[in-house]
């Protein structure tokens, strides 16, 4: 589960400095992830009670295969605090709060993989080296 988190985590920081990048740009309306409906989504297709199928080519349809950290149904516009004059509904301060909280949530994911390996790794071997 980790590992579709932490590829939700890294969706998530895109989106909020494509977010940032145009806290100036008019009508632009800022997006998140909804993390929850996403990772449920990811861990739902792996918890056997639906059988994943394969696109092996590019020319197969995508069948039920829960969507990517990239998939369109994850994302959601933010609601504005405070609606600026020109359309544009990024508040700056929010979205620097938010970036920063999924960092912690970025390292964190990424932490607990990296120990994961290394008890595996002294596992195998017997030794922490």
């Amino acid at each position: 589960m980790h590992t579709q988190a932490l590829a939700l985590w890294q969706k998530r920081a895109e989106v909020l400095s494509s977010n940032l990048a145009n806290a100036d740009t008019p009508d632009f309306l800022a997006r998140d992830v909804d993390f929850r409906k996403a990772l449920s989504a990811a861990t739902d297709a792996m918890d056997g009670s639906q059988l994943p199928m394969a696109a092996t080519s590019s020319g197969h349809i995508g069948g039920n295969n829960a969507p990517g950290p990239g998939g369109s149904d994850a994302l959601a516009y933010r609601i504005p605090t405070q609606p600026s004059m020109d359309g544009n509904t990024v508040d700056t301060q929010v979205e620097q709060a938010a970036f920063a909280g999924n960092a912690v949530h970025y390292q964190a994911s990424l932490s607990f993989i990296t120990g994961q390996i290394h008890a595996m790794r002294i596992a195998i071997t017997g030794s922490s080296s």
